[in-house]
């Protein structure tokens, strides 16, 4: 297998291909799950570092417009990225 993960040393890489290996098919998506939920907090703390005080729901849909298409956010959502911004 390539190394692919350049800043990390080679015998750490194997360290984690192995882990990675051994995680069962649940372990891999709850991970994945983990992982998604730490890129949303990120996400959210620039929304409300940018947008300052806002409602809870205007924060969700902000989030909710970094990853569906405009189309999407208008006909669920009633709300325009392009006319509100993400």
């Amino acid at each position: 297998m390539k190394a692919q993960i350049n800043d990390t040393p080679l015998h750490i890489q194997k360290i984690l291909i192995a882990g990675y290996r051994s995680m069962t098919p649940r372990e891999k998506m709850q991970r994945v799950n983990e992982l998604n939920k730490a890129v949303q907090q990120l996400a959210l703390a620039r929304i409300r570092k940018q947008y300052g005080k806002i409602s809870q729901r205007e924060q969700r849909l902000r989030l909710a417009g970094l990853w569906l298409n405009r189309e999407t956010m208008i006909r669920v959502f009633d709300w325009d990225p392009e006319k509100k911004g993400y």
